[in-house]
């Protein structure tokens, strides 16, 4: 792993990119490029702060995944894998229109979790105080199974990687639209991982769990909480419920680290989800995060990435705004002053011809320009009451 000194690190590896299912596949990695060159444009990446992930090795992947399941990750890599391992593919998850085997997918995916270790590793080691890797955050793959475009659980690596060499207490935080199903499960019995979910409702969304009744079990029971949002959720109906919630659980678990997820696909763009956030969520919920990291932490804060499918319009500027908060640069404050200062003139030139949709020419959306939620009022109140079910078992607030 090449690492530098410096506050905060953006872990990236060209190969990354090369994640991609087929041409026609929502899950598109072109959008890393994109992100980066905004931030470059901006000026806001530099070059040291720039690290290059290492692939992780079997036995880091082994910590979450089964040998046999790596086993055939590794088959169903070649460009002509053998017949046996073809007849196996479904039972691994690895046919569906979502998550089908892909040429050097394991090569690839153990750089995405590679990255995500090598991300948690610099922060605990004290590198860094603050780390982004925008090809992870692969949440929905399970021990046995690949599922929801996702391969190997690089979040969940990450977190067993650190339970394994230090004794911390990990806040896992998942902001995608789809319920963070990998994770839950992967630590529902642990007590030193606390995971916290918001998205939108699994009656209507993949995939399909996520209630606030999922509480952890055994030793982990109290250490899980989810809150499911009606579709059609807006800005402050979703920042409501996600920060008076989330600083409760921050306050009674009183983590040693936190590692986010931060999937950008609740905005009202997105063409996977009925969620009708703005640009705004994805400059309040880093700041929030931020916060708790410096509360409660000493600043160790992992960011990952996610889910998010309009690439061109909603991903770059939401994920440039999560490095802008996690860097400390100016430029976030002027946002946050001016949620409409221009994007970059140049970058504009550079992707607009090429996005299907005319490309927004500001930081933030002018949601007051957006025709408002039919039954606001209604769906504000049901996400008052899954708060307030999913915080049932935590101290108020301003308990001493």
């Amino acid at each position: 792993m090449k690492a530098v000194d410096g506050n905060a690190k953006f872990i990236f590896h060209e190969e990354e990119v090369d994640y991609r299912f087929n041409a026609e596949h929502p899950f598109n990695q072109q959008r890393l490029v994109l992100t980066c060159d905004l931030l470059r444009k901006s000026g806001a990446l530099p070059a040291e702060a720039l690290v290059q992930p290492d692939l992780a090795d079997d036995e880091e992947i082994a910590l979450v995944h089964s040998r046999e399941y790596i086993e055939a990750v590794k088959a169903l890599s070649g460009d002509q894998p053998g017949s046996e391992w073809l007849a196996k593919a479904e039972k691994f998850g690895l046919t569906s229109d979502d998550t089908p085997y892909f040429s050097r997918m394991h090569d690839i995916t153990a750089r995405v979790a590679g990255g995500s270790i090598a991300a948690a590793e610099l922060v605990m080691s004290g590198q860094a105080q603050h780390t982004l890797h925008l090809a992870g955050g692969l949440h929905h793959a399970f021990s046995a199974k690949g599922a929801g475009f996702c391969i190997y659980n690089d979040a969940s690596i990450a977190i067993a990687a650190i339970r394994k060499k230090y004794d911390a207490r990990i806040l896992y935080i998942d902001t995608d639209v789809h319920h963070g199903d990998g994770v839950q499960w992967t630590f529902y019995t642990d007590p030193q991982v606390c995971t916290f979910s918001i998205h939108e409702t699994g009656k209507y969304l993949f995939p399909g769990t996520g209630g606030v009744e999922e509480r952890g079990d055994g030793l982990g029971f109290g250490y899980n909480y989810n809150l499911p949002m009606e579709p059609y959720t807006e800005d402050a109906s979703w920042l409501e419920c996600f920060e008076d919630t989330l600083s409760r659980v921050a306050d009674a678990f009183k983590p040693d680290l936190i590692i986010s997820q931060h999937g950008c696909d609740a905005h009202a763009y997105d063409p996977l989800s009925h969620i009708h956030c703005s640009m705004e969520i994805y400059a309040r919920m880093p700041a929030i995060i931020h916060r708790l990291a410096h509360q409660h932490c000493e600043g160790r804060w992992v960011a990952l990435g996610g889910g998010g499918y309009d690439i061109w319009r909603v991903v770059p500027r939401a994920w440039s705004l999560l490095w802008l908060e996690m860097s400390g640069h100016p430029l976030g404050a002027a946002i946050a002053a001016d949620g409409l200062l221009p994007l970059p003139a140049e970058w504009l030139a550079e992707w607009g011809p090429r996005s299907p949709e005319p490309m927004p020419a500001t930081w933030l959306d002018d949601a007051s320009s957006w025709e408002p939620m039919p039954r606001r009022a209604e769906i504000a109140e049901r996400n008052r009451r899954v708060r307030d079910l999913a915080a049932l078992y935590l101290p108020p607030r301003d308990a001493g």
